[in-house]
């Protein structure tokens, strides 16, 4: 520290000295949501915090493999920097790394001092602070699934399902978890104090779901992001692949992000709870749910953002299939949980485990907050068997009409803003053409013999 760091800076330099913490990792969301980031050793951080960390930011350009997209402002600009500095809002330690703390970072042009165009943290925060210009604030709760997997040589990828037993949804302890990985996930990510209130086994073989606490709606997210995070960390300290893909195997179902959404206003008042009104729902709760409805298609693009997203869903998968809502229906996209006053709230279910958990609450802050506006009903709730494709529209089958949904909706795209989408929709598509030039191997057991 010089004489010039600030006095905040310095007491909190000092407090983490006194943990015995002499690393810093500054960790920020790409377009899919993957962490990238910097280890800082202590005493840099009042320049980390001052002058940003410089990353180049055709890291919002880069695919899972490093595939870069021509986006402007990447490869066509000389691929300049962004600087990102340090949320110290955010500092957590993190117990599986001694000596390390860890906190979000904020992405800004060095030049103009403004945010990163593709930065997802800052899209959502636009999105949210135009609800809070209404006087409403959105509280987010998500759920999380994903699929753990043991290192197999002999298997597909190098990979085969962790503790494969069929039959154990809903169960806990050694019957369907003989390893005992999620008491020691669960623990860790309290520690971590991201919130995690408690998790089970889920349907498929090694699948889990952890639970989230409900928060505002950039907490909440900061809180997915990290749980994403920290879940694939553990596992690999346990020699293992913790992987969020919407489909991982073809001998199983998805992996789902359900997100519970409420609003209060400014008295902390849950606006969606309706005593005396028809199912318990006020007029704005109504209005939000048309708000989704309307706008699924393109949310799809947001909520299921991979190739592989598309093969989650179907008929009698527990995935939506139509664009529908339902009390405490979990065929519908949207499903009113049974509880009212101020826990009432709507869960969007057509989000997978690949989401981006900035962009899918964005998308679904926006969509809610203009069916708000334009105030319309929705269509009647399903009952019943909710997969009959008479009953209500069908969302997207493919990404491709996914992200056409997307660039065709005006609306959501005013909200959102149009570099961002723009930028977002030619990441996606060059992921497409890549898949579509591809051979996979279904194609060679196919045809190769034959043929």
């Amino acid at each position: 520290m010089s004489a010039e760091t600030p006095p905040q800076i310095r007491q909190q330099i000092e407090a983490l000295e006194a943990q015995g913490i002499d690393v810093v990792r500054i960790t920020y969301p790409d377009l899919i949501g993957s962490d990238r980031g910097r280890d800082v050793l202590l005493h840099h951080l009042p320049n980390a915090t001052g002058h940003g960390l410089a990353f180049c930011r055709a890291i919002y350009h880069t695919a899972a493999r490093g595939e870069h997209s021509d986006i402007p402002g990447g490869l066509d600009a000389g691929m300049p920097d962004v600087a990102v500095r340090p949320d110290l809002a955010t500092l957590v330690p993190l117990p599986w790394e001694p000596g390390v703390a860890w906190c979000i970072g904020d992405a800004r042009d060095p030049a103009t001092g403004l945010p990163a165009p593709e930065s997802p943290r800052d899209l959502l925060r636009r999105v949210t602070g135009r609800l809070r210009d209404s006087g409403l604030t959105a509280v987010v709760g998500p759920e999380l699934e994903y699929v753990l997997l043991d290192a197999d040589p002999a298997s597909p990828g190098g990979w085969r399902r962790y503790a494969p037993a069929p039959g154990n949804v809903y169960t806990v302890g050694r019957k369907g978890d003989p390893d005992g990985h999620l008491l020691r996930t669960l623990r860790q990510l309290h520690a971590l104090g991201i919130g995690a209130s408690g998790g089970n086994r889920e349907f498929d073989g090694g699948q889990f779901e952890i639970n989230l606490d409900h928060s505002e709606a950039l907490d909440a997210a900061d809180r997915a992001f990290r749980f994403k995070a920290a879940v694939k960390e553990l596992a690999r300290i346990e020699g293992r692949l913790a992987t969020f893909m919407a489909k991982p195997l073809n001998d199983g179902g998805g992996s789902g992000f359900h997100l519970h959404l409420s609003i209060v206003d400014d008295e902390q008042r849950n606006v969606f709870d309706g005593p005396g009104e028809p199912q318990g729902l006020s007029a704005t709760a109504r209005h939000a749910i048309a708000g989704l409805l309307a706008h699924a298609p393109a949310l799809a693009a947001l909520f299921n953002p991979t190739i592989n997203s598309y093969k989650r869903f179907g008929p009698d998968t527990t995935a939506p299939w139509l664009i529908d809502w339902g009390l405490d229906h979990r065929g519908a996209m949207v499903r009113i949980p049974p509880e009212r006053g101020g826990a009432a709230r709507l869960e969007i279910r057509l989000g997978d485990a690949t989401a981006n958990p900035y962009l899918a609450i964005a998308g679904l802050v926006a969509a809610a907050q203009l069916g708000i506006s334009a105030a319309e009903e929705p269509p009647t709730s399903i009952s019943g068997y909710g997969y009959d494709p008479a009953s209500a529209p069908k969302l997207p089958t493919h990404l491709g009409a996914a992200l056409n949904a997307l660039e065709a909706d005006h609306e959501l795209i005013e909200v959102l803003g149009k570099p961002f989408v723009d930028a977002f929709l030619t990441f996606k598509r060059d992921e497409l053409a890549r898949f579509r030039s591809y051979v996979t191997d279904w194609e060679f057991r196919e045809y190769a013999e034959l043929l």
